[in-house]
């Protein structure tokens, strides 16, 4: 078990030295990205949220 487990720990060593982590530039890339469509998304949702709610509010009349 113990064998097991120290070799696991060594294969996690060997494939962690295989990741190619982003440079800076790419990073700063890839995290406008996150911003711009979860500003996106969220102006979206908003817009179908009040327009659900000003549908159920006139069928409910």
């Amino acid at each position: 078990m113990i064998e097991k487990m120290k070799q696991f720990f060594r294969e996690v060593k060997v494939e962690t030295k295989k990741v190619v982590y982003p440079g800076r530039e790419e990073l700063i890339g890839s995290t406008w990205v996150v911003i711009v469509t979860v500003v996106v998304i969220s102006i979206f949702l908003g817009m179908v949220d009040v327009s659900l709610t000003k549908l159920i509010g006139l069928a409910i009349r």
